[in-house]
């Protein structure tokens, strides 16, 4: 999930900052742009250019990218927030996301829309966070993307503290520590009895991690 819709609660439980959310190529507003990877890190750059550092945030699909953001293009950050993002594209898990990647193109994106909005809604998302017209055309370009361009090796440039936030039972955390090693000075909060969409489930409890580390 890639749209500014999944961060609706976080303008109001982070009041001191000024939370600005963007929709990726290919998700909510510019769900008929086409997904590159240069069109992603073109989105990213447009919101954080200004005077002010900025803490930059993404989850899942949105993290490595805003991980490779970091570590490639010369931004004045405050600090870097990679939320549920520690599972090496190019790793184990790689086949999982290819394959699901894969049913787009012999599945009706009806049926998958319903497949995994069930899904999120038995994990304890709220219907409204999720996408009301899902569109799966972009996603095999968006994980080979991925999957080409954001290795971990990416987060050894990024200049600014680094905080990776996983739920305790996400399937991303299969390479957490690699990660950590990876960037030096990093840390990590796991929130408890959450999956893969922490950021949604656990709005509260992700939002205050956010807060001690960006004040």
């Amino acid at each position: 999930m890639s749209s500014a819709q999944q961060w609706a609660d976080y303008p109001a439980l982070l009041p001191e900052f000024d939370v600005v959310a963007i929709d990726l190529p290919g998700h909510g507003s510019k769900s008929g742009t086409p997904f590159t990877t240069e069109a992603a890190l073109d989105a990213i750059a447009e919101a954080v250019d200004g005077a002010v550092p900025v803490v930059l945030a993404g989850h899942s699909l949105g993290a490595y990218l805003v991980g490779l953001f970091a570590g490639t293009r010369p931004h004045r950050l405050r600090g870097l927030v990679l939320m549920g993002a520690t599972g090496n594209p190019r790793g184990r898990l790689a086949w999982t996301y290819r394959g699901f990647a894969g049913l787009t193109r012999r599945v009706d994106h009806s049926v998958l829309a319903r497949l995994r909005g069930g899904v999120a809604r038995l994990l304890g998302v709220r219907p409204e966070l999720l996408p009301a017209r899902p569109d799966y055309t972009t996603l095999p370009a968006i994980w080979e993307s991925v999957m080409r361009d954001c290795p971990p090796s990416v987060l050894r440039s990024v200049g600014c503290p680094v905080l990776f936030i996983n739920g305790q039972f996400d399937q991303m955390r299969a390479d957490e520590r690699r990660y950590l090693a990876r960037v030096e000075g990093s840390a990590l909060e796991i929130v408890p009895r959450a999956s893969h969409f922490a950021p949604l489930t656990h709005a509260p409890e992700v939002a205050e991690a956010i807060r001690r580390f960006g004040l």
